[in-house]
């Protein structure tokens, strides 16, 4: 039985793992969770998981449910995300919190030697760094999440490292992928968030859209695989079949395949070097699929792969200026506050005036996180 902290219980990738978790009772359990101000979503959890601690956003929802739920421990804000991912009975830390809030638990977890199941991106966007070397450090394994990285890891399972000559990562191109940039001009929140592949959380479908999801997961393929930015290419796969592929030096290709469903990486994470059963989960028909399609990547449609290259290239305090941009403006744009290729422009004007430090340690990649948002959110007014 493998015992489970897992930090975002309520967005997406949580949901899909506590899918995981109720499909396979005898291999899991959740003794640790964070959530945020969803509090009628928490109570059905709480109920159906009997977790021991439970993090809220809040202290007055952390101090109310305590009373609802007195045989359960109840903590809250950055240090309740930290205690979730330190709980003592738990082995395995499962991240799937949005942005860069996710670091310090990350972090924290694996200076306790646990086992990490990463689908925070920006951890390690912003301090992979740091991650990779205490993970090194301490023994801790990094076991990604994201499908396309999952993919790579599933790939290159047997083979020997110093044979992979490039990564290819795929990208179904978002909810505008057949419209130019006049066309987006005036797009709506609600036609961003119609992804035609996949179900994700509001701000990685904005990401999609914009192909900064795809920058983000460049930036993590060079840090969890030690890749060269050269090595790395990005293919437009309209079907979301293929999720990545390892070119090796005989010049032979693995790939992954699948149907567009995150509940097949998270449980290959939390399983490994198992594979159990999903006789529920749709399977894969090539047939009925026909055929698949690839193109390459128009990074003049799609300025903000492009930004990811170039701060990759660069390493340093630039990563954490670019992520917290993307955030702030992802964030306006969803509040409707301004319009869909703006984002671009605000994470363009934030890296142009950026004075990049390199090998920047923690404290100093949380004060640029912060002092980026606060910029971009006065900027914005």
């Amino acid at each position: 039985m493998k015992s489970i902290s897992l930090l975002g219980a309520t967005g997406s990738i949580g949901q899909q793992t506590l899918d995981i978790v109720k499909e396979h009772p005898e291999e899991f359990q959740i003794t640790a969770l964070s959530v945020g101000k969803n509090i009628e979503k928490t109570k059905e959890i709480i109920r159906a998981f009997q977790p021991k601690l439970v993090s809220l956003q809040l202290e007055q929802d952390a101090l109310a449910l305590q009373k609802e739920f007195p045989q359960i421990g109840f903590t809250f804000g950055k240090q309740g995300l930290i205690d979730v991912a330190t709980y003592e009975d738990s082995s395995y830390l499962l991240n799937a919190v949005l942005g860069s809030v996710g670091l310090e638990s990350t972090l924290a977890a694996i200076r306790q030697k646990k086992a990490i199941a990463i689908a925070n991106k920006e951890t390690l966007v912003t301090a992979g760094h740091l991650v990779m070397s205490e993970a090194k450090k301490y023994g801790a394994p990094i076991l990604p999440v994201d499908s396309e990285h999952s993919a790579l890891w599933q790939s290159m399972v047997g083979e020997n490292p110093k044979s992979i000559s490039k990564l290819i990562l795929t990208a179904s191109g978002g909810s505008f992928r057949d419209q130019s940039r006049e066309e987006l001009k005036n797009v709506t929140v609600k036609e961003a968030l119609n992804h035609p592949n996949w179900s994700m959380g509001a701000k990685i479908t904005i990401d999609s859209a914009t192909l900064m999801n795809k920058g983000l997961e460049v930036i993590e393929a060079a840090v969890l695989y030690d890749m060269s930015y050269d090595d790395i290419d990005v293919v437009i796969h309209r079907e979301s079949i293929i999720h990545s592929l390892v070119e090796y030096h005989d010049t032979s290709v693995m790939a992954q395949l699948g149907t567009p469903d995150m509940r097949t990486p998270i449980q290959y994470a939390l399983s490994y070097p198992e594979r159990l059963p999903r006789p529920n989960a749709q399977r894969l028909d090539l047939a009925k699929i026909g055929q698949l399609n690839f193109k390459n990547v128009d990074f003049d449609r799609f300025r903000c792969l492009g930004f990811a290259y170039e701060a990759g290239r660069m390493g340093g305090t630039i990563l954490t200026v670019m992520n917290a941009a993307n955030e702030t403006a992802v964030a306006a744009f969803l509040d409707g506050k301004i319009k869909f290729l703006e984002i671009e422009d605000v994470i363009d004007r934030m890296m142009q005036q950026h004075d990049n430090s390199l090998n920047p340690d923690l404290e100093t990649i949380l004060h640029v996180d912060e002092e980026t948002r606060k910029t971009v959110k006065s900027m914005l007014k």
